[in-house]
Order: C-alpha cells, then structure tokens, then sequence
C-alpha cells in the first residue's frame, strides 16, 4: 500500500479514521438512545481507516487492535441488522 499512499496521506486517512471512533465513542456517551447500527459502522469505518493508515505507518500491536476492533464492530452491524426485520414487525 505505501506505494499508493504517501506518509502525509496516511496521516490523513488516520486522523479520519480517529475522528470516526471519538466521534461514536462521544455519540454513546452523549444521545439518550443509541442507534447501534450507526455506532458500529462508524467503529468499523474507524478502525479501517486506521489500518489503511498503518499499512504506511506500521505498528503491529496497534494493528492488531484495529484488527480486533473491526471484527466486533462487524459483529454489532451484523447483529444490528438482524434485529432489524424483528423490530419492524413488532412495531406493526
């Protein structure tokens, strides 16, 4: 990948992806009810982006937590959206 993403955009793609996983973690500290779907994709996103930015920047532990944490933000959306149908059909 780093032929294709300079340091500086790296740098950039990570800070993205910083401001996805700051931006959830305040949103689930902040809203009175929480969309869990809107808060796992924006933890996957963030740990995406972050990845994408240590394929140039390498840090193994730091990849390995990026690594972990899309897996259970994967989880949540995919739970989330499971429940999802179940929901609907109730409220009717």
């Amino acid at each position: 990948m780093t032929e294709y993403l300079s340091p500086f955009a790296a740098d950039l793609v990570g800070f993205a992806g910083s401001f996805f996983i700051v931006a959830a973690f305040a949103y689930s500290n902040l809203t009175t009810q929480m969309n869990v779907l809107w808060f796992n994709v924006a933890n996957f996103l963030g740990a995406a982006l972050l990845a994408i930015s240590l394929t140039v920047n390498f840090n193994l532990p730091t990849m390995v937590l990026e690594v972990v944490w899309m897996a259970i933000a994967l989880f949540g959306i995919v739970k989330a959206l499971m429940r999802r149908p179940a929901d609907a059909g109730a409220a009717k």
